[in-house]
């Protein structure tokens, strides 16, 4: 059976998102070779530096443009990472300065807020909904 080792989010500027999912999001640089006008760049939680890495690969590709457009003019986010505590995420992050198109709401089973990662995406950032209290 095989197994996400990779998966990609297009950007615009590694470097610009190298700063963004490291200083603001929190993630760690796990890959970083020159490949000449490119790099190849990977970022990985760091709860789970072995996990699954984040290809922040360039958005050079033609139908990357009109395919990163489409998604904006949707509000839709491409990417959804999963946080423990959604509410708290989202107060720590803006006041880091992120902006997010969609506060956190209810989403089927989940509480998802969605927000700006400033090289063209949309991310999604999901938390399961918490039962009320029960008294």
């Amino acid at each position: 059976m095989p197994t996400i080792n990779i998966t990609s989010d297009l950007v615009d500027d590694q470097a610009k998102a190298l700063a963004f999912y490291t200083d603001v999001l929190g993630f760690v640089k796990k890959t970083d070779i020159d490949l000449g006008a490119f790099r190849w760049l990977t970022v990985v939680s760091p709860e789970h530096p072995d996990g699954v890495e984040l290809l922040l690969e360039p958005d050079a590709h033609p139908a990357a443009a009109t395919f990163k457009a489409a998604l904006r003019a949707d509000s839709m986010a491409f990417t959804s990472f999963a946080v423990n505590d959604l509410g708290r995420v989202y107060d720590e992050l803006r006041a880091k300065g992120v902006t997010f198109i969609q506060p956190p709401t209810p989403a089927g089973g989940v509480d998802m807020a969605v927000l700006d990662d400033t090289c063209g995406n949309y991310i999604a950032l999901t938390s399961p909904i918490k039962p009320p209290p029960q008294s």
